[in-house]
């Protein structure tokens, strides 16, 4: 029996109200012996080349950038690379298919003590602001999602603490977090605020003790299952935008998972509803007491963002070029290809020039003459060349380059949230452009006059 005479038979059955077991059967009746069995490992199916399990090396530091560094900076990129290469590499895979997060590396990363990046004392790395961009770069240059998890935890919640918490704040909170023995989020988006995120209308109404907060907050990484939760809401006295502490399972709080995203699937982003949540006063962030106060952990999470960008094109790059010196097609391997060389080189040439880009922010910013406009032309332009990088990667793959085992997929993918947040292409190029005229452009110029029309 042909499947649609099953399907026919089967729709027959169920409007004649037989039992499900019939209907089960006849399905059963449909499928070939094998249509059950489990897909083939990829080493098998496609022996040719070699997957991203196995990650390739780094070839992508043409201009040996690594020169650039100090000591302490090349130790820490050797050895999160390893970390990453060794622990992350085989099984990221299967849980960005799953949309899972591996909790079984968050000690392993642990064990690095990367987290709290430039944070001085605590239990924190204290490192340079370059080392936390090496870091970045190297976490994304094999899993972005790990990259956006670290930079959450890091860059926003830690970094927030450590700038606008009170002494106790921090001796409470910030060593059990810098050996992420608890794991942070940082909320400010909300379902009707994402670049206008400064009118934010979550509210937190001063009580006898405490604070009250209530509303809802979106994308939020880390949220499903992180122990401690930096919350931003308005002052209803005040009307400035506050900061607080939250911890998990508060009464009136929940955070459930966004599901169905395309890219970073394994980044657990969540929905957080907040329905009188009591937070007592020694929660609240004393030196977060407007939008403004925000900024500074923005500056540097903005530089941190830049370089994920830079890590998955080299992680593209690399995969590549083992992949072209791999895969042979008309007998011979695709490198010998003159259009492969063509796209190969210029996807080199933007690593170099979005490495030379990101390295240049971080020297600004050490030397405390970073503005916003360099951190907004830094992170939307060098996402724009990633992007170009990616697809190049994506047209060398051929069918490969739609599966996540060959990574170039998956990369493509997790870049697009990337390209979006901390800041949307078009709202960076906003902020610069408001650095370099004077006029700001974000929203409509108010009409003088009725049209015409």
């Amino acid at each position: 029996m042909g499947y649609q005479q099953t399907i026919d038979r089967v729709h027959s059955i169920a409007m004649t109200g037989q039992s499900a077991k019939a209907q089960d059967d006849m399905y059963k009746e449909a499928k070939s012996s094998y249509f059950d069995l489990p897909a083939l490992d990829v080493s098998v199916a496609f022996p040719q080349a070699t997957s991203a399990s196995i990650f390739p090396p780094c070839t992508s530091d043409y201009y040996h950038f690594n020169d650039l560094l100090t000591p302490e900076e090349q130790a820490i990129r050797i050895k999160v690379r390893e970390c990453m290469e060794k622990e992350v590499a085989p099984i990221m895979t299967k849980y960005w298919e799953k949309a899972e997060f591996p909790f079984e590396i968050i000690p392993k990363l642990g064990a690095l003590s990367i987290a709290g990046g430039t944070i001085k004392g605590y239990g924190c790395p204290g490192l340079s602001i370059t080392a936390s961009a090496i870091i970045a770069a190297e976490c994304a240059r094999v899993d972005a999602s790990c990259s956006t998890f670290i930079l959450v935890h890091s860059s926003l919640a830690m970094l927030t603490i450590a700038l606008c918490g009170s002494e106790t704040q921090k001796q409470k909170y910030l060593p059990s977090l810098a050996q992420l023995n608890t794991v942070a989020c940082w909320a400010l988006t909300e379902p009707d605020y994402g670049s206008d995120a400064s009118a934010l209308k979550t509210t937190a109404i001063k009580v006898s003790g405490g604070w009250i907060l209530e509303g809802q907050k979106r994308w939020i990484g880390n949220s499903t299952f992180a122990d401690v939760l930096v919350i931003f809401a308005r002052n209803t006295s005040t009307n400035q935008i506050n900061g607080f502490i939250v911890k998990k399972d508060a009464p009136g709080l929940q955070a459930t998972k966004i599901e169905n995203k395309i890219g970073l699937r394994m980044v657990q982003n969540g929905d957080i509803l907040l329905k009188k949540v009591f937070v007592p006063d020694e929660d609240r962030l004393p030196g977060v007491n407007s939008f403004q106060d925000t900024n500074k952990v923005l500056a540097v999470s903005r530089v941190m963002v830049a370089w994920q960008p830079i890590g998955i094109s080299m992680g593209v790059y690399d995969m590549c070029h083992r992949y072209l010196k791999e895969r042979k097609q008309f007998g011979a391997p695709l490198a010998t290809f003159q259009i492969n060389q063509q796209k190969l080189v210029q996807m080199l040439g933007n690593v170099q020039a979005m490495i030379l880009v990101g390295w240049r922010l971080c020297k600004l910013y050490e030397k405390d003459k970073m503005t916003p406009g360099h951190a907004s032309l830094g992170k939307s332009w060098i996402t724009l060349r990633a992007r170009e990088t990616v697809s190049l990667g994506r047209e060398l793959l051929g069918g490969n380059g739609i599966l996540a085992d060959f990574l170039v997929a998956k990369a493509f993918c997790d870049l697009e949230p990337i390209y979006t947040y901390e800041g949307t292409y078009d709202i960076n190029t906003l902020v610069t452009g408001r650095e370099i005229t004077g006029v700001a452009s974000f929203k409509p110029a108010a009409s003088t006059q009725r049209s015409r029309l």
